[in-house]
């Protein structure tokens, strides 16, 4: 090892951070400063990567969770090799810049994950990790091993505090995920003070509780983090946390102390850090020529690592021509198999979690690479997988099922790492209203234009004597309001299977479903081409009434039946039924909805859900909503009590 080429590096790293964010006037430098060495190892020493070469598939990853230190990152790239140059870090949170805030997927090169909320990283390793392992397991074989790589992160004490990393290091430590392995900044700061004040935990029993392998040592101790990262790579059965014990703001005259972890040093400060650590004063993003000379050193062996797993497999594949058929259609998302799409007739009636269950398996059944699970709501969510392949654990790593156990936030969080990773598409599922524990990570995975995937079942009042707590209200216009989210609420068990394939085509953002617990009617579809209809425009006509209708209801998921039971009822008046399954997709396009709206002089809307986001369409009374929360009783009394029948609807359009 390297030691004094990993030294010019980490000190690098500090010199072009504490300038980046004096520049900027503004960033975190505490980070940076305190935990260089660790970045300076992993990418010159211990990492399995090819800075030429950023989405070789057998690389190593690394997530900077705690993001905002995001300097030590583009730094450590910029210094290895990757396409990360010294005009972009100079060019530090500008508008446009390859280097904003908090790293950033999709902007950096080398950068594996979206991160800045804390705790998020973290969970996003996890589904790394175990990516890793199904992969490995799925095409590994006696004679050649394609699939062999570590997933690395970073997290400080805010990472630790958030929940989200309890449930995903719980979770991993029951998977035995081994090639996982988590370095922990222990600066005992964060932004109001020393965390003492809040957060005593003993993080080694914490840990240890979860099934983990813990680990201690010294920030800048360099021999001593590799040796440590040996031993946690002899430990196959354990994820590994190691804490280093480091001084936040390293070098600064305010080291050790709050005021280094969210401002710039300040000119005299950054002068005298530079004394301290023995750089150059007078020069600005300064970095030691042993540095440069270092990593110019390490191009061929970086390169030379990628060429050997290129030869293996070329190997593998010469003798494994089905599996490697296999492979490019895991990282192709092409099909790999043949099966019976659902079919229904008009009067059928079934819950849609009922369809889209079976839609599920039609998909698992074609693409194997479709992976996913619950967070403990298997049966209740119609998520059962039924395949030969059985539950994912650390005894079969071949398990398409994913028993997240009650980890809402966990769950979307790990599906976003799975599906970043690659080769696999990864599904979650919970109750509508439970998307809340996940919203934080549906609003990062619609940011970083994830494709994840949520089957989200009990979608109104209509979930009954489970109560107000279980009956989402405003959920569904809250998730509407995310960017990039596409939020899809079928009317009947067809529309589900649509709902389906049009998840499974997403490439660059999220797909939210939303299906009922209660059994709904398939109807009759006035748009004979109604399915080309709905996946171009969201939406489509179900009831024609008239070329001129009096009044066009647009309705939404178990509301489409109840409006064509409520036009039934309603005499002497022309009423056209649109099915607005996805709300966004449908106001796209300005012509389509006044097309769709027929010019009708009244539109009503007909959603169990609050009114947000309907006012352009209807207005009073015309918005048959639910604008307050529901109560505890029998799914049709439930809906009696709020008066929101068909009967009611037919009334209203009767005026």
């Amino acid at each position: 090892m390297d030691t004094k080429g990993i030294e010019a590096a980490a000190l690098s790293i500090r010199s072009l951070s504490m300038d980046a964010i004096q520049k900027a006037n503004s960033g975190h430098p505490g980070l940076p400063l305190g935990a260089a060495e660790v970045a300076a190892v992993l990418y010159g020493e211990v990492m399995k990567h090819n800075p030429a070469d950023s989405k070789w598939v057998d690389r190593d990853r690394f997530v900077l969770s705690a993001g905002h230190g995001s300097m030590l990152l583009y730094s450590i790239l910029h210094l290895s090799g990757y396409k990360v140059t010294m005009d972009d870090i100079k060019n530090f949170r500008q508008v446009g810049s390859k280097c904003p805030g908090h790293p950033e997927v999709g902007v950096t090169d080398g950068v594996e994950a979206t991160s800045g909320p804390l705790g998020q990283g973290i969970a996003l390793s996890v589904g790394m990790a175990m990516a890793e392992t199904m992969l490995a397991a799925r095409f590994n074989t006696d004679r050649h091993t394609i699939v062999d790589h570590y997933t690395y992160a970073l997290v400080g004490e805010g990472c630790l505090e958030e929940g989200v990393s309890s449930e995903a290091s719980s979770l991993a430590g029951n998977l035995k995920l081994g090639k996982l392995i988590v370095f922990y900044d222990e600066n005992k700061i964060s932004i109001d003070g020393n965390t003492d004040v809040t957060f005593t935990d003993d993080i080694e029993k914490r840990y240890l509780s979860y099934g983990w392998q813990v680990l201690r040592g010294s920030m800048y101790n360099i021999g001593e983090i590799n040796d440590l990262v040996k031993i946690a790579k002899g430990e196959t059965q354990k994820p590994t946390l190691i804490i280093l014990k480091s001084v936040i703001g390293k070098g600064s005259p305010k080291a050790g102390t709050a005021d280094v972890h969210g401002a710039p040093l300040g000119v005299d400060a950054i002068k005298e850090a530079k004394r301290n650590l023995g750089l150059p004063e007078d020069k600005d993003f300064y970095v030691v020529p042993e540095c440069t000379a270092y990593f110019e050193s390490k191009k061929a062996e970086f390169q030379k690592m990628q060429d050997d797993w290129n030869a293996e497999f070329e190997a593998w594949k010469k003798e494994n021509p089905e599996l490697a058929e296999k492979w490019n259609a895991y990282w192709n998302g092409l099909p790999t198999g043949d099966a019976e799409i659902p079919s229904y007739k008009a009067g059928d009636k079934a819950a849609t979690r009922d369809a889209s269950g079976k839609s599920l398996n039609y998909m698992c059944d074609r693409c194997e690479w479709l992976v996913g699970g619950s967070a403990d709501l298997q049966g209740p969510n119609k998520t059962k997988v039924k395949n030969d392949d059985g539950i994912y654990s650390a005894s079969n790593r071949k398990g398409r099922t994913i028993e997240y156990g009650i980890r809402e936030f966990a769950m979307s969080q790990v599906q976003s790492g799975i599906n970043l990773h690659g080769g696999l598409r990864a599904f979650g599922a919970t109750f509508l209203v439970f998307a809340d524990y996940l919203r934080p990570s549906l609003r990062v995975a619609a940011l970083s234009k994830i494709p994840n995937i949520y089957v989200l079942s009990h979608d109104s009042i209509y979930v009954g004597e489970d109560g107000p707590t279980h009956q989402p209200i405003e959920t569904i216009a809250s998730i509407r309001a995310i960017p990039n989210v596409q939020f899809l609420r079928p009317g009947d068990a067809e529309e589900s299977h649509i709902a389906w394939e049009m998840a499974m085509d997403s490439k660059d953002h999220p797909v939210c479903m939303a299906f009922t617990r209660q059994a709904v009617p398939v109807y009759e579809k006035a748009d004979k081409n109604w399915k080309d209809t709905l996946k171009s425009h969201g939406s489509y006509v179900v009831l024609e009434g008239a070329a001129s209708p009096d009044i066009t209801v647009l309705a939404t998921g178990s509301e489409v039946s109840m409006a064509l039971e409520a036009a039934k009822l309603v005499k002497g008046k022309k009423i056209r039924v649109v099915s607005v399954m996805d709300k966004g997709l449908f106001e796209k396009d300005e012509a389509f909805v006044k097309e769709t709206l027929g010019g009708a002089k009244r539109v009503v809307v007909a959603e169990a859900g609050i009114k947000m986001g309907w006012e352009a369409y209807a207005k009073g009374e015309d918005l048959f909503t639910l604008n307050d929360f529901g109560t505890s009783g029998p799914a049709l009394k439930v809906a009696e009590h709020f008066g929101f029948t068909a009967e009611k609807l037919a009334e209203l359009l009767s005026k």
